[in-house]
């Protein structure tokens, strides 16, 4: 009877320990499917249960679960549990438990339960380790360390480097891993990666070195390394460098991630046709683009086209939903010119955060919609989202009026977004664009934390208003206050320079720019170009455009330009010869503008009607108002008044009073009568009674010997009222 009773109760226990495995088997499943709230659900029903009793297994996949799920308050009890249950004593139960005060930043508790661990191993080391770094204790993290009996497992020194990495200790991290090497521990992928990760510009030489490292312990065959090396070559500006690691990178080791930082950093550095290339070349790999594939794609399309095949590709693989991806195609509709299509995608979006209605608001300012621009603001605030300083910055920008300035600037101070950096730099722009530069300094002075675009714009406030001598003021303020100029700073001083002919200031500018290393800077090369040809000294102008490195069409405008100015039309045309021999260069209107002004100052008429010819049937260019001034006025200038009408009243042209004017002066140079009253006739239709057309047309009748009729013309400009602007001079008596 009682060995019957025995055996009964151990096929009871043998079934409760098969009902125990099962559960425990199922629990650890879940964990591993991420699916942690089952794990807690079928916990509960677990505990709940008179048949089966908890073992150390079952609690510690349900405090996984907790630290998974951040769940602290439920965590706490299983802790509480396992203390009274004696199951705390297990490693996998306390390692969980460090875990779960790890990711929740309870740092005491932490020590607390490392400190009751009795034999702990690397992974409560590790957890330990990571923890105190991680949450800013690097100190007590390398105390610890120090003290550590034993430090041969990469884990460790992982856990360490990691840490102190997202800590913001990279001079630790990078000596860490230098110790580890010292030590002979053979580092992993995590190592290796980490520490990329913390390469700049500065770094780059130890990020090649561990580049070599990584290449002699063939840790290249491992995707994370070549994504870290990628990322980090990007990072110090050396794509050539991250291109030879993508193709150095084993057959199948370049993934998802790598074509996306390769996409990214190509689009980073403005090289965009090379990111849409990279983005095809990752769906010949037979790669699933994800969804930070095309918010990287996305911004590197500025062709409507391109544009429009990208957001079919992202639509037909199921991103149309996702946020950020619309995001971008907002963006990116916008850059190409398509306001409607940027409007038709946030119109689609079910789920729009911040960034959707600030990506709106900014597609119209853009385009100086400011009606749509409330309109869209409206909305967002009847859908509840609260606006932040971007937001402002857009209304304000796209403000057509002082009252609408005035008005957003009440509503950010009602929000508390006032004294934001970027609503306060937008303010001093839109009173600047409004003509109310009392308002903008003001805003200005009352500016707490100046940064370089808060002194950009005032200055180019005062430049946009006429104020250069207030706008070079504050330039000097800024030369000495802790701040410095940047690109954009000195591209206005220039401009304002050169609107005011000063070479009193323009040269020291230029010294400045010499002295701190801007010289290499396109646009500030440019922008000397035309401040020395406005200033008169025409032979630097010509030195400074010798000296750059690297030229583009406005280089090349800029030069062409200046000789005009001088009246050198023989230069002017062998300089835009010289270009049109360049295949990295092809003219623009602006070109053929500078050049055709040229040849007219300089009488130049074959190599004008030559080059007029060539812009038409060459380049395919239909001439503007300006091409057709010029082609006029050189003509005009040269006697071939009849040339010149024949211009004026062929098809093409859609006469404009500037071309009018043009021929206007050369028939009172040239005393063509007959042309003269023709032209007059309609001036005085267009100008509404100009006086400059009666003293034009006085002259003209004057030059013929009519000097009856130029007294006539005289007669009827007093009649009406018109009086000639009197001259004046700058120079002082």
């Amino acid at each position: 009877m009682k060995l019957s009773y025995c055996k009964q109760a151990l096929t009871t226990l043998t079934e409760a320990a098969d009902e125990v495995l099962k559960l425990n088997q199922k629990l650890v499943k879940l964990n591993r499917s991420h699916c942690y709230v089952e794990t807690l659900q079928l916990f509960n029903q677990i505990n709940s249960s008179q048949s089966v009793r908890l073992d150390h297994y079952t609690v510690s996949a349900a405090i996984t679960a907790c630290a998974k799920l951040r769940h602290v308050v439920f965590g706490t009890q299983l802790h509480g549990n396992a203390v009274r249950s004696g199951l705390k004593a297990f490693p996998h139960v306390s390692n969980p438990l460090l875990s779960l005060y790890a990711s929740a930043g309870d740092l005491d508790d932490v020590r607390l339960v490392f400190g009751e661990t009795a034999e702990p191993d690397v992974y409560a080391w590790t957890t330990l380790l990571s923890a105190c770094a991680k949450l800013g204790e690097v100190e007590y993290a390398y105390e610890v360390f120090d003290k550590m009996p034993e430090k041969s497992n990469v884990a460790i020194w992982n856990a360490m480097i990691t840490g102190c990495a997202e800590n913001g200790a990279e001079e630790v991290a990078f000596g860490l891993f230098c110790e580890m090497r010292r030590m002979g521990v053979r580092c992993d992928n995590y190592s290796v990666a980490s520490v990329l990760s913390l390469c700049c510009l500065e770094g780059i030489g130890f990020g090649r070195q561990v580049h070599c490292l990584v290449v002699r312990t063939g840790l290249l065959g491992r995707g994370s390394v070549v994504n870290a090396l990628l990322t980090m070559y990007f990072n110090c500006g050396s794509v050539a460098e991250a291109f030879e690691v993508f193709g150095e990178g084993e057959d199948g080791v370049c993934d998802e991630i790598s074509f996306n930082v390769m996409i990214d950093g190509l689009v980073g550095v403005g090289r965009d046709e090379e990111g849409l290339i990279m983005f095809t070349g990752m769906q010949e790999a037979g790669l699933r683009p994800t969804e930070l594939t095309f918010v990287s794609v996305m911004s590197s399309c500025l062709a409507a086209s391109v544009a429009k095949h990208v957001h079919a590709q992202a639509i037909k693989l199921g991103f149309e939903a996702f946020t950020s991806v619309s995001n971008a195609a907002i963006t990116m509709y916008t850059g190409c010119g398509d306001s409607q299509a940027a409007y038709l995608v946030f119109h689609k979006l079910e789920e729009r955060d911040l960034i959707s209605w600030n990506s709106m608001i900014s597609t119209y300012a853009q385009v100086n919609d400011s009606e749509s621009v409330i309109l869209v603001y409206l909305q967002m605030q009847r859908a509840g989202e609260k606006p932040d300083e971007f937001t402002y910055g857009s209304l304000l920008a796209s403000s057509v009026c002082i009252e609408t300035v005035q008005m957003i600037q009440a509503v950010a101070h009602k929000n508390g977004l006032i004294f934001k950096i970027q609503v306060s730099n937008a303010m001093v722009s839109a009173y600047a664009k409004q003509g109310h530069m009392n308002l903008a300094y003001q805003t200005f002075q009352d500016t707490k934390y100046k940064n370089l675009i808060t002194w950009n714009a005032i200055i180019s406030g005062f430049m946009l208003n006429g104020m250069v001598n207030e706008g070079l003021e504050q330039f000097h303020e800024l030369l000495v206050s802790e701040l410095g100029p940047d690109v954009y700073t000195l591209s206005i001083i220039l401009s304002i320079c050169a609107s005011i002919t000063s070479l009193r200031d323009g040269k020291p500018v230029h010294a400045y720019i010499l002295k701190f290393g801007f010289s290499q800077q396109l646009c500030l090369g440019n922008a000397l170009i035309t401040m020395y040809a406005k200033c008169g000294v025409l032979d630097w102008s010509v030195r400074v455009f010798e000296a750059m490195n690297e030229k583009d069409i406005v280089s090349w405008n800029a030069l062409i330009s200046a000789y005009a100015q001088h009246g050198k039309g023989k230069k002017a045309v062998d300089c835009f010869e010289a270009m049109q021999e360049l295949s990295s260069i092809t003219p623009d209107q602006a070109t053929f503008t500078a050049v055709l002004s040229a040849c007219s100052h300089a009488g130049l008429v074959d190599d004008g009607t030559r080059i007029f010819n060539s812009m038409i049937s060459n380049y395919g260019f239909m001439p503007e108002v300006d091409h057709f001034s010029c082609i006029v006025d050189l003509l005009g200038r040269a006697g071939y008044l009849d040339e010149a009408e024949t211009v004026i009243n062929s098809k093409e042209i859609e006469t404009h009073p500037n071309i009018w004017w043009t021929l206007i002066s050369s028939c009172a140079a040239h005393g063509n009568l007959r042309l003269g009253r023709i032209v007059a006739g309609y001036l005085l239709e267009t100008e509404q009674n100009s006086p400059s057309v009666y003293v034009l047309l006085a002259s003209i009748y004057a030059a013929a010997g009519q000097w009856e009729e130029a007294a006539n013309v005289r007669e009827l400009m007093n009649r009406t009222g018109e009086v000639k602007t009197p001259g004046c001079s700058w120079i002082n008596s």
